[in-house]
């Protein structure tokens, strides 16, 4: 059976204003969690996931914390309007932008937002292992760095084993390349956690793997949903869709999901974020075998047992069957 993926009824307790534009929710949520991961809320009729500032090894509390984005629809909204006492609808938390049970040290680099999973992680590292643990946290400017205050007491309690150190692009410029390879220094061999806008985070990728560390050693926190590309030429192989009764099968296209390839047979198959964060089009292959592009929703055994989130899954078989829970 696939694990509850449906969303719940939870009560926000109190809020915390962190910057002009950024504020923390604690939830009354009895979720167990890992640091690092997320939820994902419904909200204006739409899908958003936002990771947890709180970790389950310090914090009393579940927190996520949400930053105002220009034209975002649904974190405006929360900022603008929800306040202790409110119910919001989450799932149970998911992701795998987790810790590794490793004595490397932990080298991270986020900007903006991106220090929310960040401030989970270095929290439960600090608290359960012995690692060293360094952050470069970039910034528009001092008013707008999160966690500011909290992450600066954590290295004065950690002298020696936790480093952070901020950089404001208002006064020094976007980070650049010679800038990652600066600050990484000889911890090639580090664990990497990247979370951040799309450009800041391929560039620190970039610059970390052109200093020769490992691609597995690099853990990247993506939640934008990749543009449609377009459907690729037909090649050999089927699809079949099994979906609320009817049953389609088509040929195979280059570079298609199987999401797509349903909707190209004339269904109407469930969806919603399209990547790969809530499970709203799963389905189970019955037939031949798939392969998932990103799986931040899935479990490892709902895997085993062919659960695939069909945005982001392609056939890896010449023939695969697809079925959708009624």
């Amino acid at each position: 059976m696939a694990h509850d993926h449906g969303f719940h009824p939870v009560r926000i307790t109190r809020v915390i204003d962190e910057t002009a534009d950024a504020r923390t929710y604690a939830l009354d949520a009895p979720f167990p969690y890992r640091a690092g991961q997320f939820l994902t809320f419904k909200a204006c009729g739409a899908l958003r996931s936002y990771s947890m500032s709180s970790s389950p090894d310090t914090d009393a509390e579940l927190r996520t914390t949400v930053k105002r984005v220009p034209g975002g629809l649904v974190s405006n909204w929360m900022l603008d309007n929800l306040e202790p006492g409110d119910l919001v609808e989450v799932t149970r938390p998911a992701g795998a932008f987790c810790l590794r049970e490793t004595s490397a040290p932990l080298v991270a680099f986020c900007g903006g937002s991106g220090i929310t999973p960040i401030a989970s992680l270095v929290k439960s590292a600090l608290a359960t292992t012995d690692r060293r643990v360094r952050v470069l946290a970039a910034d528009r400017d001092a008013g707008s760095a999160i966690f500011r205050d909290e992450l600066a007491d954590l290295a004065g309690r950690h002298p020696g084993r936790f480093e952070i150190e901020r950089h404001l692009d208002a006064e020094s410029g976007f980070v650049t390349a010679d800038r990652v390879r600066g600050f990484t220094g000889a911890d090639q061999d580090a664990d990497f956690y990247v979370c951040g806008p799309a450009p800041f985070m391929d560039l620190v990728e970039r610059s970390l793997l052109s200093l020769g560390v490992e691609e597995g050693r690099i853990f990247i926190e993506r939640f934008a949903a990749a543009d449609e590309e377009p459907a690729g030429p037909e090649k050999e192989g089927t699809v079949t869709i099994v979906l609320s009764g009817k049953r389609k099968t088509i040929p195979q296209r280059a570079g298609e999901t199987l999401l797509q390839s349903a909707r190209r047979a004339g269904l109407t198959p469930p969806f919603s974020c399209e990547a790969g964060n809530c499970a709203t089009c799963m389905a189970q292959v019955t037939d031949g075998e798939a392969k998932m592009r990103v799986n931040n929703a899935l479990e490892e055994d709902e895997v085993a047992e062919g659960w695939v989130l069909t945005c982001q899954g392609e056939p890896a078989t010449e023939h695969i069957t697809v079925v959708y829970e009624d």
